[in-house]
């Protein structure tokens, strides 16, 4: 089943819902910030992505500027703080199967549905 990762006040994320409900397929809809990932959970999304952990943060987010930016930090440790700080991770996320991508732009999405 298809899963998006979902911030309803993401214009983004917003789009990639919109997207998906006019696919006609079946999907989930998790709101990370309120069923926040485990450690295991944002590691499978990471080897979906085929991407690092540095990668999926958002960096423009006042939290990690003040508290993260310029120190070097673990793969775990970035992981830890996007589990603290849910509003580190990009979005939206779209899961399907074992494949998946970050809906920006949201066209990618069509990639995998």
């Amino acid at each position: 089943m298809i899963k998006i990762y979902h911030n309803p006040r993401c214009t983004k994320s917003r789009q990639g819902l919109e997207l998906l409900e006019n696919s006609g397929k079946e999907f989930e809809i998790i709101k990370y910030l309120e069923e926040i990932p485990t450690k295991e959970e944002l590691r499978e999304i990471l080897e979906f992505l085929g991407i690092n952990p540095m990668d999926l943060v958002r960096k423009n987010e006042p939290i990690w500027k003040e508290s993260f930016k310029g120190k070097k930090l673990s793969d775990t440790a970035i992981i830890n703080a996007m589990i603290k700080y849910p509003k580190l991770i990009e979005r939206p996320i779209i899961i399907n199967n074992s494949k998946a991508v970050i809906g920006r732009p949201t066209e990618i999405i069509k990639s995998i549905i």
